[in-house]
């Protein structure tokens, strides 16, 4: 991928309109999370210091479009972008008609989201926008993947764009894990269904050395293998797809590793009993909640051997710390290896502070939606936006 960097380029006197992720969880008014805040801040006091007047935008939550809610409203985010940046950051409701800005002034502007036209990724909306900068920043990443004004369209129309450090470093990590892997790669998919990550395990099959599923996506992987899996969550209707999967992946030279045994329980429960046992003696009335530990220790050996490791999800039931221990082992592991690492997605993210590896795993992604999309094999609306920008 070839797109322009915000740091190679000269901001100086530039009006500069910075899309940033700053869609914050909030409890009221009060923001209850700024992980994000945090993360943008250094693309903003880049830009600041770089002599630029700079406008900030991002969406947050979800309001319907042309009916402006207070509860959506981005001023607590101004407000703390404030306090962060010791100086002045003024909110602006109205931003679309703009902004009078000095360099080394910065506003943020409301929700992007309240214009009508934002998810429509309207030609004439994105006009406006990109009237209002000489540069414009995609910095957001967990918003690439939407056509949107504020992301793809504005890209098409602003005089220049480039990407922010964020965005460029989700594409560097990205472009290491899949365009020139150190082998065997070893992708990790969790979740509760096959059906939701359809379209990302039909890719990596085509793509890594070892598919390691876990979770409900790994019980209907051990029914189409012919084993029970008693009163646990799995998509019988998908049992032909899966073996479909594993044939692919078997003549693509693939491997996809099947747990061996388990963890059961009675009940999802933390008073819950729970056993360990082989895939074949699953009963009736067990409920798979967590791998056991021939399969911890199989999976553990490919991470070790491994020299790329994509992880997206647990697998296991890992917020109950009695069905915790599979995944607790698949972390450790990644964080002791000498692989590149990549993880992404919510799950993964509360297992990686769960478990304490935030700081061993070598990239970790800010963008849900946008990383599962980078692991389908599909395009990103507004990387593809930026690419034209260096390949009209």
């Amino acid at each position: 991928m070839k797109f322009l960097r915000m740091q190679d380029l000269d901001l100086k006197n530039k009006r500069v309109l910075i899309r940033e992720d700053l869609n914050v969880p909030m409890a009221g008014e009060k923001i209850s999370d700024e992980t994000r805040i945090l993360a943008a801040l250094p693309t903003i006091q880049h830009a600041l210091e770089a002599g630029a007047a700079v406008m900030v935008i991002s969406h947050l939550g979800r309001p319907k479009e042309g009916e402006p809610d207070p509860k959506f409203s981005l001023a607590p985010v101004a407000a703390r972008l404030e306090q962060l940046l010791g100086q002045k950051v003024t909110f602006v409701d109205n931003w679309l008609d703009g902004v009078a800005l000095k360099p080394g002034e910065i506003c943020v502007g409301e929700n992007v989201r309240f214009n009508v036209g934002e998810q429509g990724n309207d030609d004439a909306l994105a006009k406006r926008m990109a009237r209002l900068c000489d540069l414009f920043v995609m910095d957001a990443f967990g918003t690439a993947h939407r056509a949107q004004a504020s992301t793809e369209g504005i890209t098409r129309f602003a005089p220049l764009a480039c990407a922010g450090p964020l965005l460029a470093a989700e594409l560097d990590a990205l472009s290491q894990a899949f365009q020139a892997p150190k082998r065997p790669l070893v992708a990790i998919v969790g979740g509760s269904k096959v059906s939701t990550k359809l379209s990302v395990l039909e890719s990596l099959i085509e793509q890594v050395d070892q598919l390691i599923v876990g979770g409900g996506i790994a019980n209907t992987f051990i029914a189409a293998s012919g084993e029970p899996v008693g009163a646990s969550l799995y998509e019988p209707e998908l049992l032909d797809l899966a073996k479909k999967l594993m044939t692919k992946a078997a003549e693509k030279g693939t491997q996809i590793p099947i747990p061996v045994d388990v963890v059961v329980a009675n009940k999802i429960a933390a008073s819950a009993e729970v056993t360990i046992k082989s895939v074949a003696e699953i009963g009736a009335d067990d409920r798979i909640v967590d791998i056991g530990p021939d399969s911890i220790a199989i999976i553990s050996k490919l991470i070790k051997q491994a020299g790329t490791v994509i992880w997206n999800g647990p697998v296991g039931i890992f917020e109950y710390p009695e069905f915790a221990v599979g995944t607790e082992a698949l972390a450790l592991a990644i964080a002791e290896s000498q692989a590149f690492s990549v993880a992404g997605g919510g799950d993964t993210l509360a297992a990686i502070n769960q478990f304490g590896i935030k700081e061993k795993v070598s990239y970790i992604s800010t963008g849900g939606g946008a990383f599962l999309e980078f692991l389908e094999g599909k395009t990103l609306p507004a990387v593809a936006a930026l690419e034209r920008h260096v390949n009209p």
